[in-house]
């Protein structure tokens, strides 16, 4: 049963019974401070209560996430590094969340989008249309040490070498063969088949869930804070 949605700062959020879904809307969905304040504000929602719950992330359009907004960091250097840090601390907030996630990846998914993706528990993405790409080895930008410890303990090493190294472009087909993403659902079912693997996960003890992802990638979290700390 779908709730009313509500709009504010770039992201459309809305109720599905137990599931937060929540849609990106903001000029190709680039990591901007308006864009991660309010994404922001929704995992503080989530993490206000102790109810039973589970989170969606999609995109719209052509994109899930395009990355950082390289334009308006350089255009504002002073906010470079508070951005990065903010940036740092949503990877670990999404990767350690106490419910269920999953990212509905109905896009391109690149760059800081594509970590952002597979801070997720799990992924559905759309089956014929879409790149997920690191392109960071063409653009010259070396991966900081909390994007490099994220990638690295979320894709398989040989995975991760090729992603990181050789910027190669995963198709829907070639994420799912490589592991990056859990589905493949065509473009109108990709939200849908998110929703509904979120919802059966609903119900486990939110403690437990929160005890073993911060275990699993306490390394992660901490590198992530650690660069936080240095961009701030």
């Amino acid at each position: 049963m779908e709730a009313e949605a509500t709009a504010v700062a770039g992201v459309t959020v809305e109720r599905r019974e137990a599931v937060t879904v929540v849609r990106m809307d903001r000029e190709e969905n680039r990591l901007h401070p308006e864009l991660l304040g309010a994404l922001e504000a929704v995992l503080d929602g989530i993490t206000s209560h102790d109810q039973r719950a589970a989170l969606v992330l999609t995109g719209t359009g052509k994109y899930f996430s395009n990355g950082l907004d390289l334009e308006y960091m350089g255009a504002n250097p002073p906010e470079v590094a508070p951005t990065l840090a903010r940036v740092h601390a949503l990877f670990g907030r999404v990767l350690a969340l106490d419910v269920p996630t999953v990212a509905a990846i109905n896009g391109h998914v690149f760059a800081a989008g594509a970590m952002l993706a597979l801070c997720f528990d799990l992924a559905v993405m759309r089956a014929d249309r879409g790149y997920f790409c690191l392109p960071e080895a063409d653009l010259g930008l070396p991966f900081t040490p909390g994007m490099n410890a994220l990638l690295t303990a979320r894709l398989s090493p040989p995975v991760a070498h090729r992603a990181m190294v050789t910027g190669h472009r995963y198709t829907g087909a070639d994420a799912l063969a490589s592991g990056i993403v859990a589905e493949l659902a065509p473009e109108e079912e990709v939200l849908d088949r998110a929703v509904n693997l979120a919802a059966a996960l609903v119900g486990k003890p939110r403690a437990g869930v929160g005890a073993i992802k911060r275990g699993m990638y306490a390394s992660v979290i901490d590198a992530l804070h650690g660069d936080g700390e240095k961009s701030g």
